[in-house]
């Protein structure tokens, strides 16, 4: 597999999609550090580029130039090497960035409840949760992306688990998926990193 000194990882590219809320920022960190990788939060790279925090991006440039700032910085990423990518909520949706983000590796997404969702991003400023009811809110744009969340390569739940606990879920899961793709280039059925997805 890949190894650096004496590092032994699974893979050396990995990014994490979910909806917000669900630990990507946090168990990217932690994952990064377990695995010995650098890590590339896509928000906060949008921030130190343009200069503004998302929600004065929103603001004041509208969504449509928030997604374009998106997809750029998702073509960025997936040139980079031995990196853990957290991407934004909804970044992953956008079918562009789904198929690159994809191709150029496992692509780990990160489920919660929306009342968990909730919990952690009431205090938050995102831009997506100020309306009236965002509990509502919430439920209704899981239900919307929950299928395209689907397309990623493998699924893992955070609800009320300590993040060490999903790491080491995350990792173990990445090794069974290399083992496959090993396994499928063994047998001359080609390496796409998108095509061979692991099941939940």
């Amino acid at each position: 597999m890949f190894s650096s000194g004496l590092i032994e990882r699974p893979v050396s590219w990995v990014a994490l999609a979910g909806f917000m809320g669900t630990g990507k920022s946090r168990i990217g960190w932690e994952l990064s550090r377990a695995l010995a990788l650098h890590f590339v939060d896509t928000d906060k790279l949008i921030t130190r580029v343009v200069g503004k925090t998302i929600p004065e991006v929103f603001a004041q440039e509208g969504e449509g130039y928030f997604r374009a700032c998106e997809h750029e910085v998702v073509h960025r990423v997936t040139r980079l090497e031995h990196a853990v990518i957290s991407l934004g909520g909804g970044t992953f949706i956008q079918e562009d960035n789904r198929r690159q983000l994809l191709e150029r590796g496992p692509v780990v997404v990160l489920w919660a409840t929306p009342e968990t969702v909730y919990q952690r991003t009431k205090h938050s400023d995102r831009p997506l949760l100020r309306v009236e009811d965002p509990l509502s809110t919430i439920r209704s744009m899981m239900n919307e992306r929950e299928p395209v969340y689907r397309q990623g390569t493998i699924h893992v739940h955070s609800d009320g688990r300590p993040s060490e606990e999903i790491v080491e879920e995350i990792i173990e899961r990445l090794w069974a998926w290399a083992d496959a793709q090993h396994a499928w280039a063994a047998q001359g059925e080609g390496t796409a990193g998108g095509d061979h997805r692991a099941a939940d």
